[in-house]
């Protein structure tokens, strides 16, 4: 069941917590969750094509030929590598498997910069590349805040849930029935 992005981001999404159900705020967790772990590879994908633009620029600034598909490909390997640490707000992975990424943003990224033109980069001009890194960056911008409003619902929804516990209003025997 994909879950609407856009929906989760309304500023009502939440409402009032403390009228809802326990059963209801750990779904709307769990959607949040699955939707933020689509968005967190959705970015990775477009940090990484970003990445490579931006080889390809300096390559080319260096003085390298353009042409040159091989020193490109040489190079994927250490640009790649290079985002080895985790980045952002540094969470607990709680989703294992790949979230599905939101549709339309994924097809953003395919207008940006197709697969296809990915692997033909040294046929682009330099101000085609240029393009493709602004629109990439403003790409990897916008996601990055819908992930951070994510996080923000996520704690949210977390901090009631905690609440109840810590309050007695739910208890840990409820989980075991």
């Amino acid at each position: 069941m994909a879950v609407d992005l856009d929906h989760l981001l309304e500023p009502g999404y939440l409402g009032d917590l403390r009228a809802r159900s326990m059963e209801e705020i750990r779904r709307m967790r769990a959607e949040c969750q699955e939707v933020e772990t689509g968005l967190s590879l959705l970015r990775r994908v477009v940090q990484g094509r970003l990445d490579i633009v931006g080889v390809e620029l300096a390559r080319r600034a260096e003085g390298g030929d353009p042409a040159d598909l091989p020193a490109l490909i040489a190079a994927l390997p250490d640009v790649l590598s290079d985002r080895t640490g985790p980045s952002g707000a540094g969470r607990l992975v709680q989703l294992m498997a790949p979230g599905e990424m939101p549709g339309d943003l994924e097809a953003e990224l395919d207008r940006i910069v197709s697969p296809g033109q990915m692997a033909d980069l040294p046929s682009q001009s330099e101000e085609e590349l240029r393009r493709i890194g602004r629109e990439l960056a403003e790409l990897e911008r916008r996601v990055s805040a819908q992930r951070q409003q994510l996080f923000d619902r996520i704690d949210a929804l977390q901090a009631e849930i905690t609440r109840r516990y810590r309050d007695g209003e739910a208890s840990v025997d409820s989980l075991l029935q």
